[in-house]
């Protein structure tokens, strides 16, 4: 099937060396190397994303913004096919290409400061530069993607139709987010209260593009940019930044805040967004944090009480792990002094 998606994109497949990349769980991704150049050839999940054509769509519609009002911005554009779209459908496939950036590399697991400073950074500037835009104008690519009432009401509905032994098993940690609702009703209030933008939506790090003196270049992967609210990026960021170990750490005693990297994400950020977020917005930083990763927990522990339905399992019992991982962290934000 490669050959004939390459040959969509004016390439030879026998002239074309092309392996596997990266580390991400939902697209499949190869690097593409020709004899001139190297690109980064992309499957769209179509099964997360409904529409890939939305998500092409955006992304012309932000790629335009930026290069009449911002040329000088790094931006990753899609490599156009022969037929001058950037988005090409073989079979039951979505495929695009993009050029691959020499000189960048990403990382997985954030190590200093100066990197969550850096990433924080772009992910406002991101935003930031965006702000000019119409955002109505963009396609939601993922309904209700950090909706957290919606989350709640199916972690409700996982308690009274799920596996009743794993309801049995998850009595504390279903007593525990229970206790926590005030954030749901926090959340919806903010909801009332903050702005709409553009905002990228997954700000994990190796969403980043950094140079060789890990310095940040620019946001990738946009395919979740869509109007949205600063704490799906600032809290996603405190979520996956601030520990040393991930979602994944069975061992909870290793899950702890870094202070250092938590004030790297709001110097970052604000370095960029300062001026655009008002004072109710910028309060909540810490809510951002609190709020991203109880949603995680109900989202993982949902999924275990319906039989690993949507995430699926490595092991018996990863999703109940995943939940106790992230309640753990969401104690130790809430124990946290963000000053």
């Amino acid at each position: 099937m490669l050959q004939t998606v390459l040959k969509q994109f004016g390439f030879d497949g026998d002239d074309c060396k092309t392996e596997p990349f990266g580390s991400g769980l939902i697209h499949s991704t190869w690097v593409v190397e020709s004899k001139e150049k190297k690109y980064i050839l992309q499957r769209i999940n179509n099964n997360v994303f409904l529409h890939p054509e939305d998500i092409a769509y955006n992304l012309k519609l932000i790629s335009d913004h930026l290069k009449e009002h911002f040329p000088a911005y790094i931006f990753v554009n899609p490599y156009p096919a022969t037929d001058g779209c950037n988005l090409v459908k073989i079979w039951d496939g979505y495929f695009r290409m993009f050029p691959f950036m020499e000189g960048s590399h990403t990382i997985d697991i954030i190590e200093r400061r100066e990197q969550a400073y850096e990433a924080a950074k772009q992910f406002g500037r991101f935003t930031k530069l965006l702000s000019g835009l119409d955002v109505t104008l963009l396609k939601i690519t993922v309904p209700d993607f950090h909706d957290l009432s919606l989350r709640y009401g199916q972690f409700e509905n996982a308690i009274q139709n799920g596996k009743m032994d794993r309801v049995v098993q998850s009595k504390d940690l279903i007593t525990f987010i229970k206790q926590q609702k005030y954030i749901v009703t926090e959340y919806e209030y903010c909801q009332l209260n903050f702005t709409s933008r553009c905002t990228h939506h997954d700000t994990k790090i190796s969403n980043v593009l950094l140079d060789a003196d890990d310095k940040g270049l620019c946001v990738i992967d946009l395919d979740t940019a869509m109007p949205g609210y600063f704490i799906s990026d600032v809290g996603d960021m405190i979520r996956t930044y601030v520990s040393p170990v991930s979602e994944e750490e069975k061992d909870f005693s290793k899950i702890e805040i870094r202070k250092e990297i938590v004030e790297a994400i709001v110097n970052g950020y604000l370095s960029e967004m300062g001026e655009e977020l008002s004072d109710f917005e910028k309060k909540h930083f810490s809510f951002a944090g609190k709020m991203m990763t109880y949603m995680q927990a109900i989202r993982f522990l949902t999924d275990h009480l319906n039989n690993d339905a949507y995430y699926g399992a490595a092991y018996d019992g990863h999703n109940f792990i995943r939940a106790g991982n992230q309640i753990t962290l969401l104690k130790r934000l809430q124990e946290f002094n963000f000053g």
